[in-house]
């Protein structure tokens, strides 16, 4: 049994982020996507599909709980994407399409990807609750903490900016803001009423603004990226004042997760002051598993009250990472954060995407439980 399991208490008193995290998704099994692929074909039906699903989600969460998980997530096994399953829900609305090549420049071992782009064809409108079944799934299948992800407020902006809003769903730019506000606002007060106590939300654009390739492209549509950061971090605090107290709410942010490939590099600096101080969310998921993020010197606005869970183990790549060498990072760290504020996990999800990033099953349970082991080893419990 890994040690990290004998460590577990769950209690109610527990509140996120615990020590050791990881980012939600996992790499989906063989037979999920076979059986996804049959009933794409129609050769299934709906319901037995959602029982293969099923199964491989009790699965998930008895992985996380054997290796010492303060919570659990069901792996995101129901969606295509990380966050085109939440979107599809809000309208007519795509955030992942790709256009031309699918890598710049990707040799095989993770290089830039095509940035997606969005397609909004109707108005973002809320219509019903789009993960509350899966606390409940959660809870009847496991006593740990059921952690919901989704995707940020403003990613879909992010993808095609004003052009894209006013294309043809929308004449007010505010209109679209309003709606997104609107429209997340119900989703965590049904996810708060299904008994949900944990959601990380995923917005990726805060890391992407500091590459000088983002920037440049962002210039190119007519936006300042500058501004941009202040937009979307007024947005989202509107998202946040008006979300349930009872929820804790973290963001995990990164610089792409595609099959091993991603979409931007560069620190954390252009964004760091105002992404600590401005944004009223508790705690942060940073990616920190590459020099492709700079270094932990950003770190120093980081106020007092609030968390960072530092992601140090790639899920990019095979290579297992020296426990000693993360340790040693973390002590980097400190220098900018007390020890008491930090907690580890893996840089992003294993499955950003269905069809995963390049590695083996196998692997991916070794890293979860490196991440265990180090929290175990550095704070004395997950």
């Amino acid at each position: 049994m890994n040690p990290c399991a004998q460590a577990v208490s769950v209690t109610a008193a527990a509140k996120p982020p615990f020590r050791a995290e990881h980012i939600g998704s996992l790499l989906r099994p063989a037979n999920l996507l076979r059986e996804r692929a049959r009933f794409a074909k129609g050769e299934i039906d709906a319901a037995a599909l959602a029982a293969v699903e099923d199964q491989a989600i009790v699965d998930a969460t008895r992985l996380q709980q054997r290796i010492g998980f303060i919570f659990v997530t069901d792996g995101e096994f129901r969606r295509r994407s990380y966050h085109s399953f939440f979107y599809d829900a809000l309208g007519q609305l795509r955030i992942d399409t790709i256009g031309g090549a699918n890598a710049l420049g990707a040799d095989g071992q993770g290089g830039r990807g095509a940035q997606p782009i969005a397609i909004i064809g109707s108005r973002v409108q809320w219509s019903h609750p789009i993960n509350a079944a899966d606390v409940g799934f959660l809870k009847a299948h496991s006593d740990r903490r059921p952690k919901i992800t989704i995707p940020g407020p403003c990613a879909l902006h992010f993808r095609g900016g004003d052009a894209a809003v006013t294309a043809s769903a929308y004449h007010d730019v505010d209109q679209f803001w309003s709606d997104i506000v609107e429209a997340f606002t119900r989703e965590l007060h049904a996810l708060a009423a299904a008994g949900c106590r944990y959601v990380q939300i995923d917005e990726t654009a805060f890391a992407k603004f500091g590459d000088p390739h983002v920037q440049a492209a962002l210039l190119a549509r007519g936006d300042n990226w500058s501004a941009l950061i202040d937009k979307y971090i007024a947005v989202t605090n509107r998202v946040l004042a008006a979300a349930p107290k009872e929820i804790s709410i973290g963001m995990h942010l990164c610089r792409g997760n595609r099959g091993g490939h991603w979409h931007a590099e560069g620190s954390y600096e252009e964004v760091a002051e105002r992404l600590f101080n401005s944004l009223v969310v508790q705690f942060y998921f940073l990616e920190y598993d590459t020099p492709r993020a700079g270094s932990f010197t950003p770190l120093r606005f980081v106020p007092r009250y609030k968390s960072v869970v530092l992601g140090l183990i790639s899920t990019k790549v095979a290579q297992l990472e020296d426990k000693s060498v993360l340790k040693g990072r973390i002590d980097e760290a400190t220098k900018f954060v007390a020890l008491d504020r930090l907690a580890v996990s893996p840089q992003c999800g294993f499955a950003s995407l269905d069809t995963g990033n390049p590695l083996t099953v196998e692997t991916q349970t070794a890293k979860l439980e490196l991440v265990g082991n180090m929290a175990l080893d550095i704070w004395g419990d997950t």
